[in-house]
């Protein structure tokens, strides 16, 4: 019954490929059997939804004249500061950069109304942005200023490159023993535990569908933003080796994905600039990456379901700012989904960051594309470090600097 990815790919140009999504999966290998869907199902579809922090776009805004050495200057999209340590005209802008003028947490909790993610979105549904930009001038780079109107389409290159989306699982925060609300990256936890929040669409989550990055690796190419992406390492803070069910899913947050692609083909749909009162501004990125499925151990793996995905449950109060290891309890994402889970006795309502909707949409398109013979499998992929690899992630080892 094995299958290789260019039997797969022969198949879908052919278009007798047989799709289906990560939650329709679960369905059809309950009444097929595992065996015989295996031998029916060729790809699974996955997506996810979600605010991306580890995120940014990567420009090569073109030569003005006279010319001008962007790098190691100043620059400014709407405001908000680019990085600039590159060349002469390649910038980053991060999603969580800020206007200097930003109050931050001046006024508590701030607004965070705008920043690099927003930037992004803008530049991705065509509109025009503001690029200012200073530098100290050189014989071959005699332009020292710059203010004109930039759009994607007038640009050379527009990448996204984020170091690290599609974290493998998640914490539910809560706040334990604050008296009072707090504002976190998991957004707003009420006083003692007054609510619960999660941050993962589950049984739909990418990661969470092939646990032991058996068909996910480094060139797999993938839905992103609304276009073509592909995983080009494994995300910072990759963190394979933690503890797992028996079914190889992690139960903490473990591997994360480098991603990236081409941002002229992505849509604002799938990317938006957000932000989180009191903590700052972030994008929430939209991907979806094909399982193919090349045995019954795969397919086992992307059958999961929500109700086979525990999470822990963190403290966001004390435990997860002080750097202290622990956990409430854990939970399964059909409790999460439910509206409530019981932590230390009482009933608690629960809200998800990421959209399972939005997710389901993903994966229904990616599952499209792949019908139309508009999107076709990676063919060969380097493995991510796994479960067994040693790979840790390790806190920042400080060694306080003696002042002379």
């Amino acid at each position: 019954m094995p299958k290789t990815i260019k039997e797969i790919n022969e198949k879908i140009r052919s278009g007798a490929v047989v799709v289906v999504t990560a939650e329709e999966v679960i369905d059809l290998v309950g009444k097929k059997g595992l065996k015989e869907a295996a031998r029916h199902v060729d790809v699974v579809t996955t997506g996810t939804f979600g605010p991306m922090c580890s995120s940014g776009a990567f420009l090569n805004l073109g030569h003005t004249k006279p010319k001008i050495k962007i790098g190691g200057g100043v620059a400014k999209l709407n405001n908000v500061p680019a990085y600039t340590g590159f060349a002469a005209v390649d910038i980053y802008i991060g999603a969580t950069a800020m206007p200097d003028d930003d109050p931050r947490n001046k006024v508590y909790p701030g607004e965070f109304r705008y920043g690099g993610g927003h930037v992004i979105e803008e530049l991705v549904a065509g509109k025009d942005v503001v690029l200012e930009a200073t530098a100290y001038g050189t014989d071959c780079y005699p332009r020292k200023h710059i203010k004109t109107y930039l759009n994607i389409k007038d640009i050379n290159e527009a990448v996204l490159l984020n170091p690290r989306n599609c974290y493998q699982n998640y914490n539910v925060a809560v706040n334990l023993s604050s008296d009072k609300t707090i504002y976190t990256y998991m957004g707003a936890l009420k006083p003692k535990i007054g609510n619960a929040n999660y941050c993962s669409a589950g049984q739909l989550s990418p990661l969470l569908k092939d646990p032991d990055y058996k068909t996910i690796g480094v060139g797999t190419r993938i839905f992103l933003g609304g276009g073509i992406g592909y995983v080009y390492w494994n995300g910072t803070q990759h963190n394979p080796g933690v503890k797992r069910k028996d079914n190889g899913v992690p139960q903490a947050p473990a591997g994360t994905l480098g991603l990236m692609g081409d941002l002229k083909q992505m849509k604002p749909e799938w990317l938006r600039g957000i932000s989180f009162q009191g903590y700052g501004t972030t994008l929430t990125v939209g991907a979806g990456i094909p399982i193919p499925i090349l045995n019954e151990d795969i397919l086992k793996s992307a059958a999961v379901k929500d109700e086979d995905i525990w999470a822990q449950i963190v403290d966001y109060s004390e435990d997860y700012p002080q750097g202290k290891v622990g956990s409430l309890g854990e939970v399964n994402y059909k409790q999460l989904r439910s509206g409530k889970i019981t932590v230390k006795g009482k009933e608690v309502p629960t809200a998800s960051l990421s959209s399972y909707h939005k997710a389901v949409e993903i994966a229904e398109e990616l599952k499209k594309w792949i019908k139309d013979k508009k999107f076709f499998l990676t063919e060969y992929v380097q493995a991510l470090p796994d479960s067994s690899s040693g790979v840790v992630f390790k806190p920042l080892k400080e060694r306080p600097v003696k002042e002379e």
